[in-house]
């Protein structure tokens, strides 16, 4: 099926025109390569990147926290307040220290957490899975990361390939938006915006909500 920027528009009220306009070509070539291309399955895609992207506004993880949000969000790695105030509102020093030691990155003086932080779409994020899009999309993902910012393509492909990695098209088939958020997100945060998206894509898509 072939999206319309009307359609996009409706499904996420508060996407910018040019936001939309700035994915839409990419969104039709590409996805029908990794079969999303049932009404469902494009509804619950749309509906995750709606959500992960803050309606196609964010290209890039947004890691500028407070001190008092750090120990929300992060509490396992800020559980001292002077840490917390230590590092507030230093993108840099946050993404190295929270994704340290894991997802294929180094430790936190290696600045991986930083250079693979979360970007594109569905916001890639951490070495080995720059890696894996890399192998799976033909692009250089380790050395060129700003890709993921900088061509629309190369965003809407990495998450499709995360999407295909995770065989979520199969879950999109079974109406899950729970299993498909844990899978994207690992839990279930932000699971209300994401029903609020998938919603108005069934509605606005004729799906039938019985599905």
């Amino acid at each position: 099926m072939q999206l319309k920027q009307s359609l996009i528009k409706d499904i996420m009220p508060h996407a910018s025109v040019d936001n939309i306009r700035y994915y839409l070509s990419a969104l039709n070539s590409v996805l029908p390569e990794y079969e999303i291309t049932t009404p469902l399955r494009v509804a619950h895609f749309l509906a995750q990147i709606g959500h992960e992207s803050g309606s196609l506004k964010y290209k890039q993880e947004n890691l500028n926290y407070s001190a008092v949000a750090l120990r929300t969000v992060f509490g396992k790695y800020f559980d001292d307040e002077t840490i917390a105030a230590d590092y507030a509102r230093k993108p840099e020093l946050i993404a190295n220290r929270v994704y340290a030691d894991r997802m294929g990155n180094g430790d936190e003086a290696s600045g991986d957490g930083w250079r693979y932080r979360g970007r594109g779409l569905i916001q890639l994020t951490g070495k080995s899975n720059y890696q894996r899009c890399s192998e799976a999309i033909g692009q250089d993902l380790l050395s060129h990361p700003e890709l993921l910012c900088s061509e629309p393509e190369v965003a809407v492909r990495s998450a499709c390939f995360y999407w295909q990695s995770r065989k979520l098209n199969r879950l999109a088939d079974q109406d899950e938006l729970v299993a498909i958020t844990r899978k994207i997100n690992g839990g279930i945060h932000g699971l209300e915006d994401r029903a609020a998206f998938l919603n108005r894509a069934k509605q606005f898509m004729s799906i039938d909500q019985g599905v």
